[in-house]
This record gives structure tokens, C-alpha cells and sequence, in this order.
């Protein structure tokens, strides 16, 4: 289905589920004021319609990737985490520290902001790295191994960890910690925008940081809505 600025409120309120809830967050009347264009209530509201239609897009994206994942098997939704997520996270993570180092030290005195981004962006690949490891080392076999004693009906170890609700308790904290570093980016960058005569540099650097948070938002979607409720219950019903 495809999403527009011109379609009205209350026909995405309908046709979009969840949008409702994005909405309401964003404080758009979809009920009594639904029949104005989207574009028209973003004005309103003092939103950018771009911005919303792609907050949208990602809406319809999770829903539609949740009910696939929810009928396929956990070592199968696993493996597309490593795949789609784990290795773009390590690649953009190496890449862009060296293109925020280097646009840093050129605008730095013009845009402050840029040091205080730098340190977050070091943060957060300094907590990331160990945090992928550990999903890949202990928590995702663990997961994937769960799923195929259930599957074989055969009696399972119990883990060192006792039950796979305390890696995944971590996990979380850790996914809050990241969400909370990218939101400063965000906010410090005015939502990444490209400053009036910056540099193809700059430009890019923005660009990419706004698609690393855009995935990172659904790596961890995946994980925490997903992977984790279905690990937890296998768990429990076995």
C-alpha cells in the first residue's frame, strides 16, 4: 500500500495499523480532524510530512515483518538478524567513525555540536560491538538450540544463566542505552539535518548516521517485540 501526504488522515488511520498510535504520539487528530490531508495536519501540527510518511512506511514495515516472523522459526529469524542487521551494524559502524573524525575536525568550531555527537557515536559503537557478541556467543545458540530440543521433544540442560529471561533482561537494558545515545544524535543534529553549505563530507556523514538509526531501530524491534517474547515462551512451555 502505498503511503502519501495526500491521502487523508482517516483513510491512513484505517488502511495503517498502528498508525493510530503513531498519531496520537504525535498529537494529529485522526479522529473528529481525520478527513484534512496528511500534509494539511502535519502543517498543523508543525510536522514535516516527509518525516511522518516515513515514521509510517517503517509502521507498515514492522506490522508486515511481524507477521512473517511470527510464523517462521526462531533459528531462521536469527540468521536474518546476522545477516540484515549484525554485519550492517559492525560495516557502518568501522566506516563512519573515520568520515565523523574527519568532518569533526573541519567544522567542529562551527557546529559545536559535532564533538558532543562524536563522543555519543564512540559510546555507542563501544557498547554495541561487546553487546552483538554476546547475542551471537551465548544468547542466539542458546535460543536456536532451545527451539530444536522442543522441536525433538528431548530434555534440555538447563543454562549457566539459569533462564534465558536474564540474557534477554540485559539485552533490553543495553537496547534502551543505544536508543537513548541515537536520540541525542538525533536531537543534537536537529534530526540530521545538513547544515546550509556543508560539504559533500558532512552530507554524507548525516545521511548515513540517519540510515544506521533507522536500522538499529529495526534490528532491535525484531529483537525485543519478536525474537525475545518467543524465546521466553518456548521456554516456558517447555
Amino acid at each position: 500500500m502505498e503511503i502519501t501526504p495526500t491521502k487523508t488522515v482517516r483513510e491512513l488511520a484505517v488502511e495503517v495499523p498502528g498508525s493510530t498510535r503513531l498519531f496520537e504520539k504525535l498529537g494529529i487528530d485522526y479522529c473528529c480532524g481525520g478527513a484534512v490531508s496528511l500534509e494539511t495536519a502535519c502543517a498543523v501540527a508543525g510536522l514535516s510530512a516527509e518525516t511522518v510518511v516515513s515514521s509510517l512506511e517503517q509502521v507498515e514495515q514492522e506490522r508486515a515483518e511481524a507477521g512473517e516472523f511470527n510464523e517462521t522459526s526462531l533459528t531462521a529469524l536469527i540468521s536474518y538478524i546476522l545477516e540484515k542487521h549484525h554485519g550492517f551494524t559492525r560495516q557502518e559502524l568501522d566506516r563512519l567513525e573515520p568520515l565523523l573524525d574527519k568532518v569533526c575536525s573541519v567544522y567542529r568550531e562551527n557546529h559545536p555540536e559535532l564533538q558532543r555527537i562524536q563522543t555519543l557515536f564512540r559510546q555507542l559503537k563501544s557498547e554495541l560491538m561487546p553487546h552483538m557478541q554476546k547475542e551471537e556467543a551465548i544468547l542466539f545458540p542458546y535460543i536456536s538450540e532451545l527451539e530444536d530440543v522442543v522441536s525433538r521433544s528431548a530434555l534440555r540442560a538447563k543454562p549457566f544463566f539459569g533462564t534465558v529471561r536474564n540474557p534477554i533482561r540485559m539485552m533490553m537494558i543495553e537496547h534502551d542505552a543505544a536508543g537513548d545515545l541515537l536520540r541525542e544524535m538525533r536531537d543534537l543534529s536537529s534530526g540530521f539535518s545538513i547544515p546550509e553549505g556543508a560539504c559533500v563530507s558532512f552530507q554524507t556523514l548525516y545521511r548515513d548516521l540517519e540510515a544506521l538509526e533507522r536500522d538499529l531501530h529495526q534490528h532491535i524491534h525484531l529483537e525485543n517485540n519478536i525474537l525475545f517474547p518467543r524465546a521466553i515462551d518456548m521456554e516456558s512451555a517447555a
